[in-house]
């Protein structure tokens, strides 16, 4: 956990720095965020570098926890990408499309349709859609909140000529 919630805690202190939003919320509860990357109904995967450095986690569920997906859409078989994290100073290597594309193969393989996401940013948006391939499903206004749900089709495909280098 230790490694999880420096993780967390350079990723808060980046977004700082770059005055986005929610940073504070990221930097307050990077060691509870890491805490739970151990839960078995929906565990943290973690990449590491071959040195061991850790340089990305995401949580992976069977379900989801954002609001908006309709009943029908919650009938089908999916994963769910929930808090995916990235070391800023691995950027140049894409983690989060490294991570995306491992649970498109993991999806795929295991029989599973879809790999859903969520997020309320709209730069984060533009990076899952453009850069991760992810469709925009819709966008659910809530009192406080916009929420972008987002789909990709499971795939095996070798994402490797689609990861900007």
């Amino acid at each position: 956990m230790p490694a999880l919630t420096a993780l967390i805690e350079r990723r808060a202190a980046w977004m700082r720095e770059r005055q986005l939003e929610d940073w504070e919320g990221w930097s307050s509860s990077a060691a509870m965020m890491a805490a739970r990357a151990a839960r078995t109904r929906s565990p943290a995967w973690v990449l590491e570098h071959a040195e061991g450095a850790v340089v990305g986690c995401t949580t992976v569920s069977d379900r989801p926890l954002d609001e908006g997906w309709t009943a029908a859409e919650r009938e089908e078989t999916a994963l769910y990408l929930h808090t995916t994290v990235t070391d800023p100073a691995w950027r140049h290597c894409w983690p989060g499309a490294v991570l995306a594309a491992w649970a498109l193969r993991r999806a795929a393989t295991s029989g599973t349709t879809w790999v859903r996401r969520a997020c309320t940013s709209d730069g984060l948006l533009r990076y899952y859609r453009d850069a991760q391939g992810f469709a925009l499903v819709r966008t659910v206004r809530g009192e406080h909140t916009v929420t972008h749900l987002l789909a990709r089709h499971a795939t095996t495909a070798d994402w490797s000529a689609a990861t900007p280098t």
